[in-house]
């Protein structure tokens, strides 16, 4: 019983070492210059949930024209109230079957505990209200915005050229889910794929940061 107990406490306690390496170890480990001195023209946000990350892009021109594959697929891109294009990237059992928390079931987080294929949520909203603490924003230049514009579009699956979309499956009217490329798993999973995309757009994360809270505490260090 007693190295039972033992065991246990070793495992937390390498967990929550993990954890405070994963925030507190920067990645990049050394910031480039060009990430920091480039204009910063372009405002992207974090929307942070308590498990879940997305990303909120600007629906300009130019992201129209970048996500012009989304609208060749019925996705309303153009839609004339729309402000931001949001992305987010998880488990498709957890994201498809798990709209509220009231719809929680047990076979959707034994898939996300273990591996799960991955998929894509789009939507699209009109003004985003800044502060609020469900929202990190940050500044970055042209190269960075094409860079996370070109990240986000990679991450779709494609078959012929076309991207896989999810019949009949959204929370809304407007939103779409699509096949993603990557597999997902409880230790690198939604925010580690968020992590990954903002450092694409030239911003500093954690090593690991496998939560909402990880996350958005390794940005405001580092950024």
């Amino acid at each position: 019983m007693i190295t039972g107990i033992r065991w246990l406490l070793r495992a937390v306690f390498l967990l929550v070492f993990l954890a405070a390496c994963g925030t507190f170890v920067p990645r990049p480990l050394i910031a480039t210059v060009g990430a920091s001195s480039a204009a910063a023209t372009h405002r992207i946000l974090l929307l942070s949930g308590p498990i879940h990350t997305d990303i909120a892009i600007p629906l300009d021109e130019e992201t129209r024209a970048a996500f012009s594959f989304l609208a060749e697929t019925g996705f309303p891109l153009g839609h004339p109230d729309a402000e931001w294009l949001i992305v987010g990237w998880g488990g498709r059992a957890f994201y498809l079957e798990t709209p509220s928390w009231s719809e929680l079931k047990p076979l959707p987080v034994l898939r996300a505990l273990t591996m799960d294929r991955s998929v894509l949520h789009v939507d699209l909203a009109g003004r985003i209200a800044e502060p609020q603490p469900a929202v990190a924003a940050f500044n970055i230049g042209d190269d960075q915005m094409a860079r996370l514009r070109n990240f986000i579009a990679d991450s779709f699956v494609r078959n012929g050229g076309v991207v896989a979309g999810i019949p009949d499956a959204g929370y809304g009217e407007i939103d779409r889910f699509f096949e993603a490329n990557g597999y997902f798993n409880a230790l690198f999973g939604c925010n580690t794929w968020t992590a990954a995309a903002l450092r694409s757009a030239g911003l500093r994360t954690g090593l690991w940061n496998p939560l909402p809270q990880s996350l958005r505490l390794s940005l405001g260090v580092y950024n």
